[in-house]
């Protein structure tokens, strides 16, 4: 008689590979492209007109420097445009006008900062250097722009009044008149950058522009202090305005102090990238 034979141990089955979605993979109908600098500007274009300070600062900008050069050219004479160019009138407006593009320069990047909205921005686009160089362009071509239409029309609006009394060129005093003030706004975008607070980065600019405008008649009362006062006066903002527009041509005009406000401005860009990355949002 047969002993029966144990039973054959049975395999065990093979755990299911929970790791292997079934069926085909899901592809969205989305296209997805690598972002580049070209989004950051689109962006920063949209933001920039369709805030209400752009229109407000960039308006009362406008209202002041062709407003102003509208009324000086008015109550000059063909005379006073032997030697000059026709947009020196333009020069009065610029005076005030500057602290509009500084103002704006400001809000641009301190605004988001006020309102938190700088976290949606920098969730949309991690690259942070690549948000700030957009602001940076954005601003300084919208500024350069606006900058360039008003003086070349208060040289226009000039040269209508007193046609043929000046053979002085002013085609260049349209482009480094912009280029200042746009710089001095970029400046302040800059200083907004790094200070994240409103009042306070246009109080700082304040100064940078009024200090060195006031300062240098009290530092020559002193002769120890006599040097930094006349470089300080040199140097200042409405001083390089008035040789830009030809109204102080025999000490230049103006090259110098438009090379120092760049370098300026260039330091101040550097720094607001660097605490733009070593700093939390």
């Amino acid at each position: 008689m047969s002993t029966p034979q144990p039973p054959m141990p049975q395999q065990a089955a093979a755990a299911p590979d929970w790791q292997t979605a079934p069926g085909t993979s899901y592809t969205s109908p989305i296209p997805v492209t690598p972002t580049h600098l070209g989004h950051a500007l689109n962006s920063e274009w949209t933001k920039i007109k369709s805030v209400r300070s752009t229109m407000w600062t960039l308006g009362t900008f406008l209202l002041l420097v062709i407003g102003i050069g509208f009324l000086v050219a008015a109550q000059t004479t063909n005379a006073d445009f032997s030697g000059v160019p026709y947009t020196i009138p333009a020069f009065f407006g610029l005076m005030l006008g500057q602290i509009c593009l500084i103002t704006l320069g400001v809000l641009v990047v301190s605004s988001e900062y006020g309102t938190g909205m700088i976290r949606t921005t920098f969730t949309a686009s991690p690259q942070r250097h690549r948000v700030l160089a957009a602001k940076l362009i954005i601003f300084f071509a919208v500024a350069f722009v606006v900058s360039a239409f008003a003086i070349g029309l208060v040289g226009l609006m000039t040269s209508g009044m007193h046609g043929g009394s000046s053979t002085v060129s002013w085609g260049g005093t349209v482009i480094m008149g912009s280029l200042y003030v746009s710089l001095l706004g970029a400046l302040a975008l800059a200083v907004g950058s790094m200070l994240r607070h409103s009042a306070g980065a246009i109080t700082t600019m304040l100064g940078v522009v009024l200090v060195p405008a006031i300062m240098p008649a009290f530092l020559m009362m002193s002769e120890s202090m006599r040097t930094i006062g006349e470089k300080m006066q040199e140097y200042n903002a409405p001083n390089a305005l008035a040789r830009i527009f030809r109204l102080d041509s025999e000490s230049g005009h103006g090259g110098a102090q438009l090379g120092l406000l760049a370098g300026l401005t260039a330091a101040a860009i550097v720094g607001a990238f660097v605490l733009l990355e070593r700093r939390d949002v």
